[in-house]
């Protein structure tokens, strides 16, 4: 069996923010402003595995929010693995159910975090969602509560009116010239129970 060369584990920037939000338009710039290889992992590309004919609304019935569940969860574990085996991450993820951040907090423990909040306001994400026509009017809005209820980042952008590029220099700024000190990563597993 072969086994991944050793060294370090890689870095993970984690993108947090709502759908619609622009995570995966940061995303998209922060692999081509980073100088070392990154891979981008959204949620939304392990949550198209599903079979197409399947719905992906957890609100279809209480079999398809398990296999949801168990999909996300299977998520954070391959994340963990890719950065594990020295791949620097990308993550773009929702976490509008408290478990995901429990969780991440949990697999991620002993990786290198920077936890970004995406922010947007509800009046632009409306907007992108009624021009995008993939998403719900209103799903966003219904997330912004949980997703960003821890309130603790790294580092945070709002993208209704700074775009998905300068957020992404941001990001390369703040790795370049990170403070010293518990990440945000650090902060909350330490204000709270994550076993």
């Amino acid at each position: 069996m072969m086994r991944p060369p050793g060294g370090d584990p890689g870095r993970i920037v984690f993108l947090n923010g709502v759908s619609s939000s622009g995570k995966s338009s940061i995303a998209r710039h922060l692999l081509e402003a980073l100088e070392q290889p990154w891979f981008h992992m959204p949620v939304d590309a392990f949550g198209a595995m599903l079979r197409p004919e399947r719905p992906t609304d957890p609100s279809s019935g209480p079999e398809l929010a398990e296999v949801l569940t168990r999909m996300r969860a299977g998520f954070h574990r391959a994340v963990a693995g890719m950065a594990a085996a020295g791949n620097n991450i990308v993550v773009d993820h929702v976490l509008s159910e408290p478990w995901r951040l429990v969780d991440c907090l949990r697999v991620f423990n002993g990786l290198d975090v920077v936890f970004v909040g995406v922010h947007c306001s509800i009046e632009e994400l409306h907007r992108r969602e009624l021009a995008r026509r993939d998403r719900a009017p209103g799903q966003a809005a219904a997330q912004i509560a949980q997703v960003h209820a821890h309130g603790c980042y790294d580092l945070t952008c709002d993208t209704t009116t700074t775009g998905p590029e300068d957020c992404a220099r941001m990001i390369v700024q703040f790795l370049a010239h990170r403070p010293p000190g518990p990440t945000a990563f650090d902060r909350l597993r330490a204000a709270g129970d994550t076993r």
